[in-house]
């Protein structure tokens, strides 16, 4: 009987490799979405950019740096990692983005149960939205030159 072979150093290096590619390449995805929902009023910007980062925490420390340090998408990314918690902005944004993109899906006369499918989807996207906390007191601005000022 042949016993069953081990994968080698090689293969897992490998495999390793294509990993990190992989999460490199989908943490790009993600980024370029969030520009585009910066740009576009019914699109999502800060859950992109969350998965973003959860992408190139598993495979490039400097593009996880990068965007936990960037000026502007930053601290909502610190804030979200550290209290799990959305700015009340942040929150009005979403759901004044998710509730003009509804209108705009309803006004295209899709069939009822797209509408209900949808509508229930936000609605569950916003309870969990408007539990999340609004963060530590003072955060924002001034957390951002704290962090800047020697954070991590």
């Amino acid at each position: 009987m042949r016993e069953p072979h081990a994968p080698s150093p090689l293969r897992e290096a490998h495999g390793a490799r294509l990993r990190r590619w992989a999460w490199t390449a989908a943490g790009a995805v993600m980024v370029l979405l969030g520009i585009i929902g910066a740009m576009l009023p019914v699109m999502p910007t800060t859950i992109f950019l969350i998965l973003a980062l959860a992408c190139f925490s598993r495979a490039s420390p400097r593009l996880e740096h990068w965007l936990l340090q960037h000026a502007r998408f930053g601290p909502p990314l610190r804030q979200w990692r550290e209290h799990r918690a959305v700015s009340r902005r942040g929150k009005a944004m979403a759901c004044l983005g998710m509730a003009i993109g509804f209108v705009a899906m309803c006004l295209g006369h899709p069939p009822w149960w797209v509408i209900a499918m949808v509508g229930v989807m936000e609605v569950a996207v916003l309870i969990y939205l408007l539990r999340r906390p609004d963060g530590p007191a003072g955060a924002g601005a001034e957390s951002a030159q704290q962090d800047g000022n020697g954070g991590q």
